[in-house]
């Protein structure tokens, strides 16, 4: 049974940072396109970045430069470093194990979901 769980979410100032980790078990990170989520109420899951098997990076662009994923194949952990984060950072952010087809920038393409965690970005 695949279970994909997020922590690392809170409250930060702007200008803050934070680092979001995905813990799989069941699922060998390694072996698998993972990807960053976030969605606000009533809006649309967004896109927030990718890490193919090969260690290939994709980014949104409204948080390239300031966020990075990574993956630690040892811990069987994704995670994501996010700084100089503004408010309109502020959603709830999803890990997505498993592509199994078509662009990695769609959530419909993914198998697995963690529960979300929330991040909040004020002062």
């Amino acid at each position: 049974q695949v279970q994909v769980i997020e922590s690392g979410g809170g409250l930060v100032q702007p200008g803050g940072s934070l680092r979001l980790s995905c813990a799989a078990s069941g699922l060998p990170l390694s072996a698998y396109v993972m990807g960053w989520f976030r969605q606000a109420p009533g809006k649309e899951r967004e896109f927030v970045a990718a890490i193919y098997r090969s260690g290939r990076t994709y980014y949104a662009d409204s948080v390239k430069g300031r966020f990075t994923i990574s993956r630690d194949n040892t811990e069987n952990t994704m995670y994501l470093q996010m700084n100089s984060l503004k408010p309109e950072d502020t959603d709830v952010y999803y890990c997505a194990a498993d592509l199994r087809s078509g662009s990695y920038s769609s959530p419909d393409n993914y198998a697995f979901w963690g529960q979300g965690t929330q991040v909040t970005v004020s002062s």
